[in-house]
């Protein structure tokens, strides 16, 4: 845990990422800016499409900052999407009513189809809507950055997008090894380029979504999930020390404490399958931990919201502890249902 006697950062989501216990948690939530916006809905339809939005700095700058506009988080997570790099990388990326769309790869032979690094003229826009949101943001409100961790990436890359359970590439991922670590290299030297332009940028914490660690076996996750997670932390942390890491392995469940321990990580998003009584002694004893609100409880509301949250602030409260969802906001999600969960948030502690 981080010295309490060190001087401290004065955002309150970075104290509590420096290991300070705060009378009340910093909050923001995964996918707060998005489509259960009605601002967000009339944006996207002027920009056209997804990856106009995304690429397109005032836009994403603009979506950015409409749910901190409404509701005050302690945090803006700048709007992005972590397919940008497999299309930075050559890949090509179009996104339909049912999701994104990639042009699919199986085998180690199609990796001469992509470029050796990711083409930062692709990327250069993110780092300029960083550069937006950091100017018009409060001087209380941190700005996160993000990207897909590598194996989440792939997963997407090889199945050419979403999938129940991805057997096309947990089968290259047993099929061939080597050929599988070859593309997972490539995806972690661009997700350090993708990282790497939002801290120039402006970013001051970043945080790794591997949304799909839970599918995988144990050893796939410690050769595939903490083994490339803890590379690409330790260039980051090389190259930017001062910005804090948080990794979210959804789904990981028992092998969540050994991602603590051997990734860098500075802190943990918990998903909503992790046990608050268990994160404590498991987890929070060694490094800041973040979450796990179900989705569902924000878009239901009331009072099984509000004790939700008190239970959870409760039970993570002596230590220091981010509160956000176990998963992203749901898109029916009444908006004020989150000014409801920023009410109860912002009491005073009893």
């Amino acid at each position: 845990m981080a010295d309490k006697t060190a001087k401290q950062p004065k955002k309150r989501l970075l104290r509590a990422l420096a290991g300070e216990t705060l009378d009340r948690p910093p909050w923001w939530l995964m996918r707060q800016a998005g489509r259960y916006l009605p601002e967000y809905r009339e944006l996207r339809e002027k920009a056209g499409d997804f990856i106009t939005l995304c690429l397109t700095p005032e836009l994403a700058a603009e979506v950015t900052m409409q749910p901190v506009r409404r509701f005050g988080m302690d945090a803006a997570i700048l709007f992005s999407d972590i397919l940008l790099v497999p299309r930075a990388l050559g890949q090509s990326l179009s996104y339909e009513d049912d999701g994104p769309r990639l042009e699919a790869i199986s085998e180690a032979a199609d990796l001469r189809r992509l470029a050796a690094r990711a083409a930062g003229i692709d990327l250069a826009p993110v780092g300029e809507a960083a550069r937006c949101v950091r100017k018009a943001l409060p001087d209380s409100t941190v700005l996160i950055g993000f990207a897909g961790a590598p194996w989440t990436v792939a997963a997407y890359m090889i199945e050419g997008g979403g999938s129940r359970d991805f057997q096309d590439a947990k089968s290259w991922m047993f099929r061939d090894p080597a050929g599988f670590a070859s593309l997972i290299e490539r995806i972690a030297d661009a997700t350090l380029d993708f990282l790497a332009i939002q801290i120039e940028g402006g970013v001051e914490v970043v945080q790794l979504f591997d949304s799909w660690a839970g599918i995988l076996p144990p050893e796939g996750f410690v050769d595939w999930v903490i083994a490339p997670t803890r590379r690409l932390v330790a260039e980051l942390k090389r190259r930017f020390p001062l910005i804090p890491i948080i990794g979210f392995p959804r789904g990981a469940g028992l092998m969540y404490e050994r991602y603590a321990a051997e990734t860098g990580v500075d802190a943990v998003s918990l998903d909503t399958s992790v046990p608050p009584i268990i994160a404590k002694a498991t987890l929070q004893s060694r490094l800041p931990v973040q979450g796990n609100l179900d989705p569902v409880l924000l878009r239901l509301g009331g009072a099984a919201m509000r004790e939700a949250v008190e239970r959870l602030c409760e039970a993570f409260g002596t230590g220091p502890y981010i509160f956000n969802l176990g998963h992203g906001v749901l898109r029916d999600t009444p908006p004020e249902h989150v000014m409801e969960l920023a009410r109860v948030l912002s009491a005073p502690v009893a």
